[in-house]
């Protein structure tokens, strides 16, 4: 997945092929190791070392009124990149829902995601964020800074309410942070990524023009939202309920204010909020990593309790054991979610991977972010699965849709010779490799060219039109 993110163009493959592989030179470790200002320190867990980073707080912020909803001054965690990665940087924005009544803000207030006095130090660095090479080859010795989420509406306010005492000023919080980093080397980064997970997915979107125009022409600047792709859908009581909740946001903090003018200036603030109506207006490269089938959308947006009150939904919301009906609504918010994305996909300067896995936020997650993608014992459990291999799979499966036989239903294809290949190889059909070790098969190309050299024997060698 890592390899999808700065490969949207051809340049990107430059870039792989000069990555090291991992060791620290002297000079690069004493580097690393007298830094000041940062602590930053390896620990044990389960074994394998984890990167942990302290909190810088940003002490001048507060002379210029970028605070925390409480007041207090904002703050980040930086670790220094080294080697061919010195002088490239990574900006994370946090993410962790939004606040959307003055009685929530109040009660954010005192929480770590409302002031910086209660903020946990250090944090753990994974994912995209890792230092180890293994874990995160295009990335591993880039410079990384983790910009703390304490405004909560995504970065995005700039406004007080001065009777409830609570300060909206994620806009000015993250103008500060950045002019906190340009001082401390961000201001030579050859190659500068902003991400963010969840409502900081979606502050990517929302900085990402603010962001690029931080730096020289000369700097390759990109963006990325992970699981910041928020629809504006309906839930299964047919309301929308994160509609509501994105209004309370947006006039609780004012944001009439903030968001981008070329979307306000045609829709209401709320839809300004959703990143469907903004996404196209971007000017700087944009990369969308989500699911379709996002585990806290599920839970929150589309079968959230005020919709279900039996609990019928529960055990879908909660896990993803959904029956058929609930499998068909749910396929019906993915395709919402890929028609939404179709303009934005259309442009070359952008790029996207959305999934189908059940989950939330992909990049910071080893199991999801690492080569492989998968954890040591995934692909031997996928092996002994209908998609792993062809004994266990279901012999006769529904043909609808655009497989329908049915010209109601499909108009266009319903006589055409259809067939599908299923699924056994764990890497969309791409690998030519093995483990012997682990008796484990990687040969999803190959599959695809015998099934493809199978079916011209049965006659798709004459056919006038194909589409896959």
């Amino acid at each position: 997945m890592n390899a999808l993110l700065w490969n949207w163009s051809l340049t990107g493959l430059f870039l792989l092929s000069i990555l090291a592989d991992g060791v620290m030179g002297s000079d690069e470790m004493d580097l690393f190791n007298n830094f000041s200002g940062t602590n930053v320190f390896q620990k044990q867990d389960d074994g394998a070392d984890v990167l942990m980073v302290g909190l810088t707080l940003v002490q001048t912020a507060a002379a210029e009124g970028a605070v925390c909803l409480d007041g207090s001054v904002p703050g980040y965690h930086l670790y220094r990149g080294y080697g061919s990665g010195a002088n490239n940087w990574i900006i994370q924005l946090q993410g962790g829902a939004w606040c959307d009544s003055i009685e929530d803000c109040q009660n954010r207030k005192r929480s770590r995601v409302g002031s910086s006095t209660l903020m946990e130090t250090p944090i753990e660095f994974k994912g995209i964020l890792s230092n180890k090479a293994a874990e995160n080859p295009d990335f591993y010795n880039w410079n990384k800074a983790v910009v703390r989420y304490c405004d909560g509406a995504s970065f995005s306010g700039d406004s007080e309410n001065k009777t409830e005492q609570l300060q909206f000023r994620g806009k000015r919080i993250f103008l500060a942070v950045m002019e906190d980093l340009i001082a401390k080397g961000m201001c030579h980064a050859k190659q500068a990524l902003l991400n963010g997970c969840s409502s900081g997915g979606l502050a990517a979107i929302l900085r990402c023009d603010d962001f690029s125009s931080l730096f020289p022409h000369t700097t390759k600047v990109k963006c990325m939202s992970d699981a910041g792709f928020f629809l504006d859908a309906v839930d299964i009581s047919g309301a929308r309920s994160i509609r509501r909740m994105y209004s309370g946001v947006v006039n609780t903090q004012g944001l009439q204010n903030t968001l981008p003018r070329t979307c306000t200036s045609h829709l209401d603030p709320t839809s300004c909020f959703f990143p469907q109506n903004i996404i196209n207006q971007v000017k700087t490269p944009l990369f969308i990593l989500n699911s379709a089938f996002d585990s806290w959308q599920i839970e929150n947006s589309i079968a959230p309790p005020s919709a279900d009150p039996s609990g019928s939904w529960h055990n879908c919301s909660s896990s993803f054991k959904c029956n058929t009906s609930q499998m068909q609504f749910l396929e019906g918010f993915r395709m919402s979610m890929l028609d939404a994305l179709k303009t934005f996909s259309m442009s070359s300067k952008n790029g996207m991977y959305i999934s189908s896995r059940w989950a939330h936020c992909l990049a910071g997650r080893k199991d999801t972010w690492s080569p492989g993608n998968s954890q040591p014992g995934e692909d031997t459990n996928r092996k002994t699965s209908r998609v792993g291999s062809s004994t266990l799979m279901d012999k006769h499966i529904s043909f609808k849709g655009i497989l329908s036989n049915k010209a109601s239903e499909n108009p266009d294809f319903y006589n055409w010779n259809k067939a599908e290949i299923r699924y056994c190889d764990g890497a969309s059909f791409s690998g030519d490799s093995e483990n012997k070790t682990a008796q484990l098969q990687f040969r999803g190309k190959r599959i695809f060219l015998a099934v493809m050299e199978d079916l011209m024997a049965k006659g798709m060698h004459v056919a006038c039109e194909a589409g896959i």
